[in-house]
């Protein structure tokens, strides 16, 4: 098992909106993706893709925690406050990459996080669900 934390969309995300990444750099992104993504299915992984939504409102409330709690101070920098302010443009790009990367076989799933446990829970039912019906039930 591996967990990419944004990985390969970042030409279509954080490249494309701060200017790092020409715009046919990042729109190449959308058929290169698919296509490795589809390279690895062909190998036999099974992909399971998560977008965790939460709203600005619920964004602001967990910086401003971040700033308080010292444990959770190292989470937050001067650059999710500057990325904060341009949140329209990343919804934006955010909202292109689900739509032209989610394939049949390597969907995406968004899942509601306003809710911390709920947003964990449906992030696991649902890797079992894929691990399922892609690798059939396994007898322990």
């Amino acid at each position: 098992m591996a967990i990419f934390d944004r990985s390969w969309y970042g030409r279509v995300l954080v490249e494309r909106v701060e200017g790092f990444a020409r715009p046919d750099e990042w729109q190449r992104a959308y058929s290169e993706i698919n296509e490795f993504e589809r390279q690895l299915v062909d190998f036999g992984t099974v992909i399971c893709k998560f977008w965790l939504h939460i709203s600005p409102e619920e964004q602001l409330r967990r910086f401003e925690e971040r700033q308080t709690v010292a444990y959770k101070a190292w989470k937050l920098t001067d650059e999710d406050w500057r990325n904060r302010e341009k949140w329209p443009q990343y919804e934006d790009a955010a909202d292109e990459m689900l739509l032209r990367t989610s394939t049949p076989y390597a969907p995406w799933t968004i899942i509601e996080s306003e809710d911390k446990r709920y947003g964990r829970l449906k992030v696991l039912r649902t890797v079992v669900q894929r691990l399922e019906a892609d690798l059939g039930k396994v007898e322990l």
